[in-house]
């Protein structure tokens, strides 16, 4: 019988490039909740004819649904020593070139008239500022990122660290 090759346990230290210098979740704001409960609400007119539990139940399972798929899509800003990571998106911070953050109308801006077609982008509607991340690998056609955050200042101290 061959020997079992059991995994070496991992150390308990975390290396110094793996530790989170930077973390934000982009959860929606309190009235995409208020649109959700709104849109659930609907289901009763639907339902109600039949009986009134049923259209109770459908309020109930709605806005379940919409709870769960705003929860799932919400993506995190990640920022180690070494990696940077948006969304489903990571990029070894090495490639990061320059880093600048937009507010008000030059957000607005940045996410329209002055948008590159190539550009990754994580935004989401209901944040206001972004910043854009230049991206420097040769080898990726990528110009830059662009994603809302409430938080650029931050954003942008821990990725110029």
């Amino acid at each position: 019988m061959p020997e079992s090759s059991a995994a070496v346990p991992a150390p308990h230290s975390t290396p110094s490039d793996a530790t989170v210098v930077y973390n934000e979740k982009l959860w929606p704001n309190f009235w995409i909740w208020l649109v959700s409960a709104g849109l659930s609400g609907a289901g009763i007119l639907v339902f109600a004819p039949i009986s009134m539990t049923a259209g109770l139940t459908a309020v109930v399972v709605l806005f379940a649904i919409i709870t769960v798929l705003l929860v799932l899509s919400t993506p995190a800003i990640t920022v180690t020593g070494s990696t940077l990571r948006v969304g489903r998106a990571t990029i070894e911070r090495r490639f990061v070139g320059a880093v600048s953050e937009f507010r008000g109308k030059e957000a607005t801006a940045e996410r329209g008239t002055r948008l590159n077609g190539l550009a990754f982008l994580c935004i989401r509607g209901w944040i206001d500022p972004v910043v854009r991340v230049e991206i420097t690998d040769p080898s990726d056609r990528t110009p830059y990122w662009l994603t809302s955050t409430r938080h650029p200042d931050e954003l942008l101290a821990a990725l110029n660290s």
